[in-house]
C-alpha cells in the first residue's frame, strides 16, 4: 500500500509536488532557489543569506553526516526549508551530535523528500526563482488551492530589508580562528592586531574567524551602526558582510553610512550582499536576478589579472555593471552569466566581491583577498 503523502511544495503558477515530511511540521511561504554544493548543508541552513528562502538541494545525499555544531554559521537555522530527493538516513560522522531531521524538528524548520529535483531545479533555471509555500502535515491533510494563493500574494524579496532581521542587536568582538585538527577553534592573538570594524548584515562566523586568521581583532557591529559608530572603534579598515534580502532596501540606511566611512579613506571590504550596498554607495544599481546564484562551483575571471577561480556564492540581486560610474572599476565577473562579480575604486583602498572568498561550503581559491585587505589596512598604518 503506498504511503499518504506527508509533505507539499505548491509554486505560485499551481505546480504541486508531494513527498514525505520531515523536520518541522506547518506551512512557510518564502522563495524557492536551488544550491548544487555537494556539501555543507548545515552551513548552508545556518546561513543567514538565504532567510526567507527554501532551498532545493541538487545533490541527493543530504543529511548523511548529521549535524555538528561547530558547523554551524549562525546560532540558529535560517533558511525557511529545503527541498530533498532522498529522505535524510542516520548520519555517518564521528563528529555528528545530531541528525538532520531532529535539528531541523527543534529549529522549527520544514523539509520535504521524495522530490524529483532534477525537474524541479530545471523548472527554477528555465522560469526564474517562483514563490512557493511548502507545508508538513504527519496526516497528510493539505488545501492545496490555499496554498497556492498563498504563494501568488506573497511580495518576495524585492523591497524587502531582511538584513536588520538577521543581523546582531548588540556590538562585540571576535577572536575566534578557523578549526584545525585536533585543537578545534584557533584562538587567535596577534601583537599588534588590526582594528577591523565588522557590519553584520547577516554575516557568516566562518568569514569573522577568516578576518581573525588575517591578524585583525574584530568588532562586529549591527546592520544599523551608524558612521559615528563605527568611528568611535578608532577601525584601521571596514568589513561589509553578506547578508539576505534587497540591497536597495537594506540601503536606505546602510548607504550614508557607507558613503560617509568611504570619505575618511578608510579600507573597506563587502562581499556579497556587503559588495552590493558599496555598489550603491559609489553611485551603482543592483537588479534581481531570475534565479540567482548558489553553489560550491561558480568561475570568476579576475579581469584585470586573467586569473580564474572557482568560488561559492549565494545571492539573488546583482550589481548592473553598466550603472557603475568613473572611478569605480570592474574587476571581476562571472564565467556562467557575465555578470558582475568584483569592484574597487580607483583611487583608494575599496573592493568588494560578489561570492564568498571564505567559502564554507566550497571552495578556498579566493581567501587571499582577506590578506589583501590586511595588506591595505598595514599600508594605511605604515602611511
Amino acid at each position: 500500500m503506498e504511503q499518504k503523502p506527508t509533505a507539499c511544495l505548491a509554486l505560485a503558477d499551481g505546480t504541486i509536488f508531494y513527498g514525505r515530511g520531515f523536520g518541522a511540521s506547518g506551512e512557510v511561504v518564502a522563495e524557492l532557489v536551488f544550491n548544487t554544493a555537494m556539501s555543507g548543508y548545515q552551513e548552508i541552513m545556518t546561513d543567514p543569506s538565504y532567510a526567507s528562502q527554501v532551498v532545493t538541494f541538487t545533490f541527493p545525499h543530504i543529511g548523511n553526516t548529521g549535524i555538528t555544531p561547530e558547523d554551524d554559521e549562525s546560532p540558529d537555522a535560517v533558511a525557511a526549508g529545503i527541498v530533498v530527493k532522498w529522505d535524510p538516513g542516520e548520519p555517518s560522522n564521528w563528529r555528528a551530535t545530531s541528525d538532520l531531521a531532529s535539528w531541523m524538528e527543534k529549529h522549527g524548520r520544514i523539509g520535504i523528500g521524495g522530490i524529483d529535483t532534477r525537474r524541479l531545479t530545471r523548472a527554477i533555471r528555465e522560469q526564474g526563482a517562483p514563490h512557493a509555500v511548502l507545508a508538513h502535515d504527519p496526516q497528510g491533510n493539505f488545501d492545496t488551492a490555499a496554498m497556492v494563493a498563498r504563494a501568488r500574494d506573497w511580495p518576495g524579496l524585492v523591497g524587502m530589508d531582511l538584513a536588520r532581521e538577521v543581523s546582531c542587536t548588540q556590538s562585540y568582538r571576535w577572536s575566534e580562528g578557523h578549526w584545525t585538527w585536533p585543537g578545534g577553534f584557533n584562538q587567535t592573538r596577534p601583537e599588534n592586531p588590526l582594528r577591523v570594524v565588522a557590519i553584520d548584515y547577516g554575516a557568516k562566523r566562518n568569514i569573522l574567524r577568516s578576518l581573525a586568521e588575517s591578524g585583525a581583532d574584530v568588532t562586529v557591529l549591527p546592520a544599523t551602526a551608524t558612521a559615528e559608530d563605527v568611528l568611535c572603534h578608532n577601525p584601521e579598515g571596514v568589513f561589509l558582510s553578506n547578508g539576505p534580502g534587497d540591497p536597495a532596501a537594506t540601503g536606505e540606511y546602510a548607504v550614508p553610512m557607507i558613503r560617509e566611512l568611504i570619505a575618511r579613506d578608510l579600507p573597506i571590504f563587502g562581499v556579497c550582499l556587503g559588495h552590493q550596498l558599496l555598489a550603491l554607495a559609489l553611485g551603482g544599481q543592483t537588479v534581481k536576478m531570475p534565479h540567482g546564484h548558489h553553489g560550491a562551483n561558480h568561475p570568476v575571471r579576475d579581469i584585470e589579472t586573467g586569473r580564474v577561480e572557482i568560488t561559492s556564492m549565494n545571492h539573488g540581486f546583482a550589481v548592473d555593471s553598466q550603472t557603475l560610474p568613473e572611478g569605480v572599476v570592474e574587476t571581476h565577473v562571472s564565467l556562467f552569466d557575465g555578470s558582475n562579480c568584483g569592484l574597487r575604486m580607483a583611487d583608494r583602498p575599496v573592493f568588494s566581491v560578489q561570492y564568498h572568498p571564505e567559502a564554507s561550503p566550497g571552495p578556498h581559491d579566493s581567501d587571499h583577498l582577506f590578506t589583501r585587505f590586511g595588506k591595505a589596512m598595514q599600508d594605511r598604518r605604515a602611511g
